[in-house]
């Protein structure tokens, strides 16, 4: 965790965001807060982590909490992880080289997103703590088999292919605005891939070929059906992560915490299971870890600290969160994030 003698800038969460939002133009705000089309996925993400309730066990020592876990045989400290954001150019002008200061001071695992704004090599110089990758397939074999090289040769220890991108959702706030995102990115020193529409063609059979091209541990980012799940894990498939993209895909499809329990019960013991999705307190890390994630991750909750304060404020948003997963996790009476149980959660309506 970061170590400062100097008073905190921010001490909530919620005030971050509000920091955020004063200093963002409207666009990038936007951009990074909305959903696709109607935005009910967004909400129901959120909604439905909000209708689960923690039990809570009293008369129990919480002196010592522990919060260490892994992930892919990685030692995490916590088990929260940055997820991959693209366009951070648009939140800070360091972009994702400043989220990677602000992961390693937080000691936070961090994913750099496949549409970087920065060289994969420039990413990783910056982050001081565990790095992982998550593949775009905006190009053809060729273009893919040489950006892998890259990654793993810059130190990353996993990559994951995002499924959930066949087509670029409809996200009306940037419509409405005339707005494009990606031309809005190209003041980012790193290309963009050359061609986004080639996810539109991916199949189970580039899988296969991934599997075959990288050293790295393989995973699938964008699992919502027990039926994918097992058919990633039948390939050798080592992560599978549970998300509906934050809402940005889409529209109308489930929330990642009720997919979250089926998919672990068919192949939580074959893999390891991260998950997303309106992951923004405490209180939600306790819920995914209690229905059998291996691991959270968070991506606005990040997103908010960079715009606030660049890598500070990254930095600053993880330790209040934290401190927030922390405190819950004594209040429920409960010593271990390992030790979290199914029941340790339940519905109320």
């Amino acid at each position: 965790m970061s170590q400062s003698t100097e008073p905190p800038r921010f001490v909530t969460l919620p005030e971050i965001r509000r920091a955020a939002k004063a200093r963002l133009p409207r666009e990038a705000w936007n951009f990074g807060d909305g959903g696709a089309e109607t935005e009910r996925t967004l909400r129901r993400n959120r909604r439905h982590l909000d209708r689960l309730a923690i039990q809570q066990n009293v008369l129990v020592d919480v002196r010592a909490i522990d919060l260490r876990t892994s992930l892919l045989g990685v030692p995490l400290s916590w088990p929260v992880a940055v997820a991959p954001m693209g366009g951070l150019v648009l939140f800070h002008a360091e972009g994702d080289v400043e989220m990677a200061r602000g992961s390693g001071q937080a000691d936070t695992l961090q994913w750099l997103s496949g549409a970087t704004g920065w060289p994969v090599e420039d990413v990783a110089k910056a982050g001081k703590a565990p790095q992982m990758f998550q593949l775009y397939h905006h190009g053809d074999r060729g273009w893919v088999k040489e950006l892998l090289a890259r990654v793993e040769a810059s130190g990353y220890l996993a990559v994951a292919l995002t499924v959930d991108v066949q087509l670029y959702g409809r996200r009306e706030r940037d419509i409405l605005a005339r707005w494009s995102p990606r031309k809005a990115m190209e003041i980012a020193p790193n290309p963009r891939g050359p061609n986004p529409e080639y996810q539109a063609r991916l199949t189970w059979a580039d899988v296969e070929w991934l599997q075959k091209t990288t050293k790295l541990p393989l995973g699938l980012k964008g699992i919502m059906t027990v039926r994918d799940a097992r058919r990633a894990v039948e390939m050798g498939v080592r992560l599978v992560w549970v998300s509906n993209h934050g809402g940005r895909q889409l529209d109308h499809t489930q929330s990642t915490i009720d997919a979250l329990p089926p998919i672990v019960d068919a192949v939580g013991d074959r893999a390891d299971i991260v998950v997303d999705g309106g992951f923004a307190r405490g209180t939600d890390v306790i819920k995914g870890m209690a229905w059998g994630a291996n691991a959270v991750a968070v991506g606005r909750t990040a997103l908010w600290g960079l715009a606030a304060d660049g890598a500070s404020g990254v930095a600053c948003a993880m330790d209040i969160l934290r401190r927030e997963l922390r405190t819950s996790m004594a209040l429920a009476g409960q010593t271990s994030v390992r030790g979290l149980t199914r029941d340790t959660v339940f519905r109320v309506d």
